[in-house]
């Protein structure tokens, strides 16, 4: 009875957890699992086979029992404890539910306050429609009352501007053409309306008047041919300056360009290229002259002009181009009678000049392109660097070979520079050749005043004395570079390097070659082992004390002009332009100096040499056994004695390595 119960339940139980395949497939998805207890299609029977297929394996089944009964209560375990959990669903569900019913209530009063928000939102358009019209109104009219204000005010400043301009009261048309010209601006976008269109017609049509006028009068005040009007600047005039500021640019340059033409006119005529006055000689009463016109300009017309026109300035700035086209055409056709004087005396008195138009003015009408300021040169070290008006502590520091003189700050360009100074560079050549003759003059007096007098005399204590003439050499030099360079600092510089090459190369060979003692040895040089390598016959060539002196002077002064011509070649390079450093190279003539130096050694060396050959020829010719005492002479027959006290330099000499030159060939010997 109670196995047909259990039957009937497990039939009921299977019924019951008999699952649809779409759900069984979901929980697989959701839980998966490889145990076969999990499975929908498990059978009972295949399992037990599989965990006892052969009778042999019945001896476990106590074991497999008790894992299945854990796993059982295991499983009883998990349901209880799933089964409390669910305890507090219902609660939990009405809870939920109730808080759901009051989020309801709550989205039902958002949107009651929604649609009374857009009910009072059409209210209050349909109350602010007539506020906004009203608004648009307002501002219209606003605009409509101000544009009738500018029209007003512009068409009655036309009438007052064109009655002003034939009255010529150009103080009230300053003012007023500067408020209709503003006014008109706002009228830009109504340039469709024929009547703002001949507004504006009218007011082009009153500017061009107001220039044309404007110049006739100054035309009429300055003439360009006859005098001056008696009364001079006028108010007028200067009311009509303030016009022309606002007017059309070309007005402004126009009364410029005509004001400065009647300006110069009177010098175009004192100077003309006919007239004594206009040669070199007498340039200083071109510069004088134009600084009386200066005077007399801001005198009678400085308050005429406005200051921003910078008309003295203009006026200088004009008479510069002028002097530098006058005075290329008379250099060109009187290049004969350039002479070297005279031409720098006219560039000194035009270089002061600029100075003085650099100290007065600021040259911001320096417009025109035709003038190049000069680069700042970097900072140096060289003897050459001390500043131009220095000339006397420049000397004195290169007689003393101070090479590094402090530096006083450079001064700041100069922007009229060469705006009248460059005419001159053309005809620098006349210069150049001038320092050409006088080096050469330099040089010869050099060579006759070494004859003369002869070398300084020797110091103990340093060597041989410098010339002095290498220090009045270089002074030249300096004196030259500085002159050139304030000239020009293009092709002639480069000319004037060349010059500088000749003539060291010259004093190189002429005072300090030339000079040397000779000898009897042959042109190909001295060298240590030649000199060893004489005969025993043949004397050297022995120098007296003077001749040593000198050897040692000229060598001094080659040292000397070693250095110093390197540092002239950095100097040289800075002076120059900075397209033209590539062509300074004083390399040649340092290696002529260099080539002195090496002679002059090689001449102490055979001194030397000479003055040894001697002693050393005496010395291989005693015998040690008799200088030695009893008691040492220990040497046999065969060589020196390991205890000789000679024995170890002897080993040493003998054991040494030959040189290729054989300088150590002589010294066996010596020991032998």
């Amino acid at each position: 009875m109670m196995e047909e119960e259990e039957l009937e339940f497990v039939e009921e139980l299977e019924a019951v957890l008999q699952l649809t395949p779409d759900v069984q497939l979901a929980i697989e998805q959701v839980f998966p699992s490889q145990d076969p207890l999990d499975r929908a299609d498990f059978n009972a029977v295949e399992y037990i086979n599989t965990l006892f297929p052969t009778e042999q394996s019945l001896a476990n089944i106590d074991e497999v029992v008790n894992k299945i009964r854990l796993k059982i209560r295991r499983l009883d375990d998990n349901i209880r404890t799933v089964v409390r959990g669910q305890t507090n669903v219902g609660q939990d569900g009405r809870q939920a539910l109730e808080e759901a019913q009051k989020a309801i209530q709550q989205f039902g009063k958002i949107k009651d306050i929604k649609d009374k928000a857009e009910k009072s939102e059409q209210m209050v358009k349909e109350i602010t429609r007539d506020i906004k019209q009203l608004d648009h109104a307002k501002r219209h009219l606003t605009t409509s009352i101000t544009t009738l204000n500018h029209l007003h005010m512009l068409a009655g400043g036309v009438d007052s501007l064109e009655a002003m301009t034939r009255r010529r009261q150009y103080g009230e048309v300053a003012n007023l053409l500067q408020g209709v010209m503003n006014v008109l601006e706002h009228f830009h976008k109504y340039m469709g309306i024929p009547q703002i269109r001949q507004l504006s017609e009218r007011v082009k049509a009153a500017q061009t008047e107001l220039g044309q006028q404007i110049l006739a009068d100054f035309e009429e005040a300055f003439p360009s041919q006859g005098t001056k009007r008696p009364g001079g600047p006028s108010n007028v005039l200067r009311d009509a300056c303030q016009v022309a500021n606002i007017l059309d640019p070309r007005i402004k340059q126009e009364i410029i360009k005509k004001f400065i033409k009647q300006h110069l006119s009177e010098y175009l005529v004192l100077f003309q290229e006919n007239q004594d006055v206009a040669w070199l000689d007498k340039i200083d009463r071109r510069y004088a002259w134009v600084k009386r016109q200066l005077v007399d300009y801001e005198e009678k017309y400085g308050r005429m002009f406005p200051r921003e026109w910078y008309m003295a300035e203009r006026i200088a700035v004009e008479f510069c181009h002028i002097t530098r086209t006058e005075l290329a055409k008379i250099m060109r056709t009187r290049a004969k009678e350039i002479e070297v004087k005279l031409l720098l005396f006219a560039i000194q008195r035009t270089t002061n000049f600029e100075g003085f138009l650099a100290k007065r003015f600021s040259g911001c009408t320096l417009t025109d392109g035709t003038l190049k300021k000069l680069e700042s040169p970097p900072a140096s070290t060289n003897p050459f660097l001390e500043d131009e008006p220095a000339a006397e502590m420049e000397e004195l520091a290169l007689e003393k070979g101070d090479l590094e003189q402090p530096k006083k700050p450079k001064a700041p360009d100069n922007p009229f520079h060469g705006i009248v100074s460059k005419c001159f560079e053309p005809h620098l050549y006349v210069y150049i050749e001038s320092q050409d003759k006088n080096l050469g003059e330099l040089i010869d007096r050099f060579v006759a005043d070494f004859k003369a007098q002869g070398p300084p005399k020797p110091n103990t204590d340093e060597g041989g004395a410098v010339l002095p003439s290498c220090a009045d050499l270089f002074v030249y030099y300096k004196k030259c570079m500085v002159q050139c360079s304030q000239l020009s600092t293009g092709e002639p510089m480069i000319a004037l390097t060349t010059i500088f090459q000749k003539y060291l190369r010259e004093y190189a060979w002429k005072i300090l070659s030339g000079n040397l003692p000779k000898t009897t040895s042959s042109s190909g040089g001295l060298t240590i082992s030649s000199l060893l390598k004489e005969k025993e016959g043949s004397e050297a060539a022995k120098f007296t004390l003077e001749e040593l002196g000198l050897i040692c002077s000229i060598l001094s002064t080659a040292e000397y002009c070693l250095a110093t011509t390197q540092q002239l070649e950095e100097k040289l390079k800075e002076k120059v332009d900075v397209s033209l450093i590539e062509r300074i190279n004083l390399t040649g003539e340092m290696d002529t100096f260099s080539t002195v130096i090496s002679s002059s050694i090689q001449l102490l060396v055979q001194d030397l040499d000479a003055a040894c050959d001697p002693a050393l020829t005496a010395m291989s010719k005693v015998s040690f056994q008799e200088v030695l005492p009893p008691e040492r002479r220990r040497v046999s027959t065969g060589g020196l004695s390991r205890s000789s006290p000679v024995a170890p330099v002897g080993s040493l000499v003998l054991k040494a390595p030959i040189e290729e030159n054989g300088a150590l060939q002589e010294f066996p010997q010596v020991l032998s």
